[in-house]
């Protein structure tokens, strides 16, 4: 599955690309940085955060500026960690192919490894152009659950290419997501662990999630 690549891994520093809406980043987001920076030997991580998720549309999302915040105060520990304003400084909308091929001009001296998780590689071929994406991509680390099946010969039948980028990253999950700590702030149940302590004091500070029409 650690096949060949466009560009040498051996000879390019490697930059973790890691994109989300974080609506709140949280300790997911981290384990998954830190994971793939270790396993991967990345030079860096760049979190590339998503004004407008083109699959959000019709949902409310924290403003950009908190969002933005919270990622700062997030990752302000790690030096690998940095954020990346790929995406905040263009128009919509935000596809992941548009966003590493505009990653790629930027960085054209290094290996370029989209992070994600199990869950979306399944979901790969429902993207935006993934054709396009797998071949904008020098390679994809990928997070999954201990015990995780994935059919990489069946995705590679649809996804020509995958199986050789693919770039899979044992380490244990958190069953978190954005909206389940949505979910519990607006229900006052515990989330606190769940998040970076800063992102946690700025979320309560703001009052974030706290009102029945944020989802």
């Amino acid at each position: 599955m650690n096949g060949k690549i466009d560009r040498s891994e051996a000879q390019s520093a490697k930059i973790g690309i890691l994109g989300g809406t974080f609506d709140p980043p949280h300790i997911a987001h981290l384990i998954l940085a830190a994971e793939a920076l270790d396993q991967l030997q990345l030079a860096r991580v760049l979190w590339v955060l998503t004004p407008v998720p083109p699959h959000k549309k019709n949902q409310s999302i924290t403003s950009l500026e908190q969002r933005l915040e919270m990622v700062k105060l997030a990752i302000q520990d790690n030096a690998d960690f940095e954020i990346s304003r790929v995406d905040i400084d263009r128009p919509p909308p935000h596809f992941a192919v548009d966003t590493m091929r505009l990653l790629a001009k930027q960085y054209p001296e290094n290996v370029l490894v989209y992070l994600m998780g199990g869950d979306s590689l399944h979901d790969l071929p429902t993207w935006e152009r993934p054709n396009d994406f797998i071949a904008a991509c020098d390679a994809i680390g990928v997070m999954r659950r201990s015990g995780d099946h994935v059919d990489i010969r069946s995705l590679e039948n649809e996804l020509p290419g995958i199986r050789a980028k693919a770039r899979f990253i044992p380490a244990p999950l958190v069953e978190i997501s954005g909206s389940q700590i949505r979910e519990r702030i607006r229900e006052d149940r515990a989330f606190r662990y769940y998040l970076h302590p800063a992102v946690y004091k700025l979320i309560q500070s703001q009052q974030l999630y706290r009102r029945k029409s944020e989802t």
